[in-house]
């Protein structure tokens, strides 16, 4: 399609697909800041706010690719809206969940919707642009995301410190209300003629299947649980290595390049996810910050992607990935190491600020660079799959972040109650998740060299370093990488 940003028509779809993405968008952001209360409550013990955290991305992660080949096959607007709706009546249950299992639960059927909606509302936008107009509108995409980001923790803090954290679910049912007569009346639709029918439902239920078992066995340190995860996720590879169209196609590792990106990504977001998983607890239980003034405690990581990722994407493509991609862990490893600081009673300008200034420093420094190698280390044909392969793997890490870190803390099922035991264990954690970080960082220095130029054109570079593979569950939703000739979230090799 050819339509001009300028248009109606092209305000239009901007709109929708920025509606669609906050609405995965607050949640994720806001939850981490709620869990204290959640617990409070249902009388939840801390596997079960994990497993709060952990329903939501175990489906998502699974289930990611199988959705942007939905869209590919039977139309990107038909799958957004159906994502949106069924996003929104999960967030229904959510906000009205009696229990802890019942929200867990709701919160699973929230990641179906969000891996319906999240592929969906950037293809739509690839889609329908006329070439000349589609990097900007990317960058809108991108940009006003972005802005979502910054009022998330605030509108998030607001609604658990004053109505309740049922509202942060809530909130999600008036927005997809808005979202749907919008994108089904001024929203074209849009297929890939070269999809077909043929869609791996098999690898996509290996896939979730073995990531529940791993997740689960962590959690409450079941060792058949986690041994019977490692054998599915076997059968898992066995099967994508035999079937002709694989959600995850193998080929796509034959990149060295890719593979060690790869790497580097899963580091780096299993200590993102298991930092900001942690930081929100310990700021609200041991150092006594409202829920409010913890979200916004860490804003300045937002603030600072922001103002200055778009510079670091410059400086890499005048540079290289190799220094940024070394450079970058370890700065947000001295961030989370000062963090170590914060106690009871901590200063937020004096324990706090400096912590997360440099942690925001080192994810500018390494977020914008991480996607655009991935999208450069593969044929250009095949931007749309590697991003989405990258997308589910920084999910997926983030997963058995937030399931292994508590219990190689060693805290106790009730530790979020006893700000003394809490803060044991969040000096413990730190160190570790600063160690993934270094070893990212290794990896990083001894892996990645310049790749070849093989997507230069403009729709291929980043259009914002907010728009990492998964700061959604951080600060933003996530395939905001751009895309080749295939849409991200493809499931087809």
């Amino acid at each position: 399609m050819d339509i001009r940003l300028a248009s109606g028509t092209g305000r239009w779809v901007v709109l929708t697909t920025v509606l669609g993405s906050t609405m995965a968008l607050l949640d994720s952001t806001v939850v981490n800041v709620a869990l204290p209360h959640i617990g409070d409550d249902l009388d939840a013990d801390l596997a079960q706010l994990q497993w709060t955290i952990n329903g939501y991305m175990l489906t998502l992660a699974g289930l990611i690719l199988l959705g942007g080949a939905l869209g590919d096959r039977y139309g990107r607007r038909r799958v957004f809206v159906i994502g949106v709706v069924w996003f929104a009546l999960a967030s229904l249950a959510c906000g009205l969940a009696p229990t802890a299992p019942v929200l867990i639960i709701a919160r699973a059927l929230q990641g179906v919707g969000g891996a319906l909606l999240t592929p969906g509302s950037l293809a739509i936008i690839q889609a329908s642009f006329h070439a000349d107009d589609r990097p900007r509108a990317v960058g809108l995409w991108s940009g006003f995301g972005g802005v979502g980001a910054a009022v998330g923790p605030f509108v998030g803090g607001w609604l658990v410190d004053g109505p309740g954290w049922r509202w942060v679910f809530l909130l999600n049912v008036p927005l997809a209300a808005l979202c749907v007569p919008i994108a089904l009346r001024h929203v074209p639709e849009s297929r890939d003629p070269a999809a077909h029918g043929r869609f791996d439902v098999l690898g996509a239920v290996l896939g979730a299947l073995g990531l529940g078992l791993v997740t689960y066995g962590l959690i409450d340190k079941s060792w058949w649980a986690g041994a019977a995860g490692v054998l599915v996720g076997a059968a898992f590879v066995v099967v994508e290595r035999r079937r002709s169209h694989p959600m995850l196609p193998p080929s796509i590792f034959a990149s060295r390049q890719f593979t060690a990106v790869n790497v580097v990504t899963v580091c780096v977001y299993a200590a993102f996810s298991g930092f900001f998983f942690l930081a929100a607890l310990q700021l609200q239980v041991v150092s006594g910050f409202t829920a409010l003034a913890a979200g916004t405690a860490l804003l300045p990581t937002t603030v600072l992607m922001l103002l200055l990722s778009a510079r670091s994407g410059e400086l890499a493509e005048k540079i290289g990935p190799r220094i940024p991609l070394t450079v970058g862990p370890l700065l947000c490893a001295v961030g989370m190491l000062l963090m170590l600081r914060v106690g009871a009673d901590a200063s937020y300008v004096a324990d706090v600020l400096p912590a997360v200034v440099v942690l925001g420093l080192g994810m500018v420094t390494l977020v914008a660079p991480l996607t655009a190698t991935v999208l450069a280390s593969v044929d250009t044909a095949r931007a749309g799959i590697a991003s989405g392969v990258n997308n589910a793997a920084a999910r997926a890490a983030g997963l058995l972040a937030v399931a292994a870190l508590p219990l190689l803390a060693g805290m106790g099922p009730e530790a979020y109650r006893v700000p003394e035991e809490f803060a044991a264990t969040f000096r413990r954690a730190m160190p570790m998740c600063a160690g993934v970080l270094v070893l990212g960082a290794v990896i990083a220095w001894a892996t990645v060299r310049r790749p070849s130029p093989t997507c230069a054109r403009p729709e291929c570079r980043v259009q914002c370093g907010v728009g990492a593979p998964a700061l959604e569950h951080l600060a933003r939703p996530a395939s905001a990488q751009g895309g080749g000739a295939e849409r991200p979230g493809r499931a087809t090799g």
